[in-house]
């Protein structure tokens, strides 16, 4: 079977680690409480665990109230007062709107005609030549003939062909002349359908007292309001707006729950001012033209009407629903994703405040560190660093110093000896895995002369052999077998500095030399294999180079592109010789 289609039957699963820390145990259910409260809070609060439908609405709208304007006088003298009622001041409009007159302009007796344009900076003339004929502007009010005529005592404008006299440009009369519409009524008839759940309900409730007025705490469920109120709920004043009108809105949500066990379904009303009035709006207000037409003396005349007025937009919005376990167990599923964020915000405190962090911003200010440093110690534990492994990448290691060099062998133009390469700490030594450390099944017979306390590595160098190249430090190293290309890899002591080597030491007598140990690892990774005569030496020599690569390096990562000191090399090659006495140097696993 191909190598693809064994993973097809494989299960992975991500590795564990556990941390035994309360600092950690409680911000993990802290946060996993929020998270929690959260998931309930959306479910029962938000109804998540209903199926919700938009609704379909009609609306229908009846305004009430009688006006009674101002004096005036006739043609004949007789003084007289005008009552509007509401098919003077309402207008039907499309959708859910309707209109209400507050302030209008009349330009009277209309007929028509040739007459003076009214006098503006573009209809003002001195001649004939100022005016153009047969020209009509947007902002005109008729068709000019080509001639200048007088208009008044001060102006002469051109002449148009229009209703006649032409309407004067003025401002609405203050205050406004149905300022009194604020105690008009209107009455909002909302029927609304959930086609899915077959539900209609409307806004007006079978135990609601009528007539009633509107009012957001005594009364809020009356559908019945009051102009003026409307008004006062969004912070304007009536009296201004309706000079030169605006543009209202009147909210009806219906938020309606249709469980059974727990049915709701009432209207909620809010109101909101539509048109942004400002210093810079250029056509403040609402406001058209409209007119009424008349016959006299066998002569069409009109009456020009400019109205102000209130536009109020009924916006019917809202949703009902009903439990629904699909809904629910997409809720939940949905939200499960919020646990992650737990992790993500502990590996994050894990990740960020190392001590180093704390040290260079922290510890000057502050001088309880200690948790930083626990952090860096779980850091360890979690990540680990992984180097890309490069055949050219190669490490060395000197007895002298601390920390491991990493250098690329393509960059080499000299002996390994005297490349600086990249500082990186050592890993520590990891005692659980046997195989990584020979142990001696017995103790060695002591060398004569020497006590049995381990003897530390002296700093005095070794008197240097006549074969000792000039590289060597420690007096024990040879020249490299390798063609001259390659004798760079080879040319490595186990000291950066003058001193004794490391083979002299009891640790590389013990753990690299001892045959009874490197046996017992052969026979511990694989029990069964037969060690004859011939294949001995090169079965504990190549034992012998991974466990001092192991001892030296520790992380088997740094191992397998770890260079061994010449004077290693050589020591372990005269421990376990090779028959033929040729041997080919270090070889990378990739």
């Amino acid at each position: 079977m191909p190598a693809c289609c064994d993973d097809i039957f494989l299960y992975e699963t991500n590795k564990v680690i556990q941390i035994q820390s309360t600092r950690c145990i409680f911000i993990k259910w802290f946060l996993y409480m929020i998270v929690f409260s959260y998931i309930c809070i959306a479910l029962l609060y938000d109804k998540g665990y209903q199926w919700k439908e938009p609704l379909t609405s009609s609306v229908h709208t009846k305004v009430k109230g009688v006006a009674e304007m101002r004096e005036e006088i006739l043609e004949n003298g007789k003084k007289v007062k005008r009552v509007l009622d509401t098919a003077d001041y309402t207008f039907p409009l499309q959708d859910n709107s309707f209109f209400v007159m507050t302030n209008f302009l009349e330009t009277k007796g209309q007929v028509q005609g040739l007459c003076p344009e009214y006098p503006t900076n573009k209809t003002k003339c001195s001649s004939d030549q100022d005016c153009i004929k047969r020209l009509s502007e947007p902002l005109s009010k008729g068709i000019q003939t080509g001639k200048c005529i007088e208009y008044n005592q001060r102006y002469n404008t051109c002449e148009v062909s229009a209703w006649c006299p032409t309407e004067a440009t003025e401002e609405p009369p203050r205050p406004a002349l149905l300022n009194i519409a604020e105690n008009f009524t209107v009455l909002i008839k909302n029927n609304i359908d959930f086609p899915d759940y077959n539900y209609s309900a409307i806004n007006i409730l079978p135990d609601l007292n009528i007539p009633c007025t509107f009012h957001k705490t005594q009364n809020p469920q009356c559908p019945i309001f009051r102009l003026g109120d409307i008004f006062r709920e969004t912070g304007d004043d009536f009296s201004e707006v309706a000079i030169k009108g605006g543009v209202m809105g009147i909210e009806i949500e219906w938020d309606c729950n249709l469980d059974s066990w727990f049915h709701h379904c009432r209207p909620k009303y809010s109101f909101r001012r539509l048109d942004k009035i400002s210093s810079y709006s250029l056509y403040p207000g609402f406001d058209f033209r409209y007119a009424k037409y008349y016959q006299e003396n066998n002569v069409e005349k009109r009456t020009l009407i400019k109205v102000f007025g209130i536009r109020f937009d009924i916006l019917v919005f809202g949703h009902g629903g009903k439990f629904d376990f699909i809904t629910v167990m997409v809720h939940i599923g949905s939200n499960l994703s919020y646990f992650g964020l737990v992790t993500l915000i502990i590996d994050l405190l894990i990740n960020t405040y190392s001590s180093t962090w704390c040290q260079s911003h922290v510890y000057p200010y502050c001088k309880c560190c200690e948790c930083c440093a626990v952090n860096e110690y779980y850091y360890k534990k979690k990540c680990e660093t992984v180097v890309e492994p490069k055949s050219t990448l190669k490490y060395v290691s000197f007895v002298d110093e601390f920390h491991i060099r990493m250098v690329d062998k393509q960059l080499l133009g000299r002996s390994l000896q005297d490349v600086k390469g990249k500082e990186i700490p050592r890993p520590l030594m990891d005692f659980t895995d046997l195989s990584r450390l020979p142990l001696s099944l017995q103790d060695p017979p002591p060398i004569p002369g020497q006590s049995e306390e381990i003897q530390l590595l002296s700093k005095e160098a070794t008197p240097r052999s006549s074969s000792s190249p000039s590289w060597c430090q420690c007096g024990n190293c040879l020249p490299s077998q390798l063609p001259e290309s390659h004798q760079c890899l080879e040319e490595l002591c186990c000291r950066k500095k003058p001193g004794a080597c490391i083979t002299t030491s009891e640790p590389f007598r013990r753990l690299i030399l001892s045959r009874r140990a490197l046996q017992f690892l052969l026979l511990y990774q694989e029990p069964l294999l037969e060690l004859d005569a011939d294949a001995t030496n090169n079965q504990l020599r190549h034992c012998a180079y991974r466990c001092y690569a192991t001892w030296r390096f520790g992380s088997k990562d740094l191992a397998d592109f770890a260079i061994l000191p010449s004077c290693c090399r050589w020591r372990i090659r005269k421990e376990f010789p090779k028959s033929e006495g040729q041997y080919s140097g270090f070889k990378s696993p990739y």
